[in-house]
């Protein structure tokens, strides 16, 4: 279940900071995603921040797009995106209107509906890797296009709500470099776990495309 005793969603201003003192603060939280079939619900164990226009791992760094154009709303909302042409991610947007900095959902434990997730999720051996991994984490709460731009902090009836949670003790909390991000955003320590977890995803250094010749 849910650990918030008053299943009250994160406020606005939870998410009106900068993206460097969300992003670990939200670990153990809860994802809450109603699907037609039923509840799902997991306890955030791993995410990543970007800092928009002024990083260059953000799909935000090169100014406003008709496809990152959620990030620069208010924050508090979902930003999904599709990627290689096959998985979706699940973002938040964080900090002021007009400035499209996001939090990267990457892994987490599923706690209520796996077996709803396990239909989606069929080739994870164990349950600890049904949501480990941005796209494993989308796939598993049946997150697509359709879910960008949804209001993250209205609870009720919303398909996605975030809630507090149980935090990890802050000697559990660890950051290191992004997965997969290259160029001048390669080590920016901008990725948080909980330490032993085990749905946190491994790290994974970006690797160049080769060129053809």
């Amino acid at each position: 279940m849910i650990e918030s005793p008053d299943r009250t969603p994160l406020p606005r201003e939870f998410f009106d900071r900068p993206v460097l003192e969300v992003a670990p603060e939200l670990l153990g939280c809860t994802l809450a995603r109603l699907t037609d079939d039923g509840p799902i619900e997991l306890r955030l164990t791993e995410v990543e921040a970007y800092a928009g226009e002024l990083d260059p791992g953000s799909h935000a760094y090169r100014g406003r797009t008709a496809r990152n154009d959620v990030m620069f709303g208010p924050p508090g909302y979902a930003y999904v995106y599709f990627t290689y042409g096959m998985w979706h991610c699940l973002n938040v947007v964080c900090g002021p209107e007009g400035r499209a900095s996001g939090i990267l959902l990457r892994a987490g434990e599923i706690r209520v509906g796996a077996d709803l997730t396990r239909k989606r999720r069929f080739s994870a051996r164990h349950d600890k890797e049904l949501a480990k991994g941005p796209a494993r984490l989308a796939t598993a709460l049946n997150v697509g296009r359709a879910l960008n731009g949804v209001d993250l902090c209205t609870g009720a009836d919303a398909p996605l709500t975030l809630f507090p949670g149980t935090p990890p003790a802050p000697d559990q909390v660890r950051n290191g470099p992004r997965t997969g991000v290259g160029g001048a955003g390669a080590h920016h320590p901008w990725r948080f776990w909980i330490e032993g977890d085990p749905t946190v995803s491994r790290y994974r250094a970006h690797v160049p495309r080769r060129r053809a010749t």
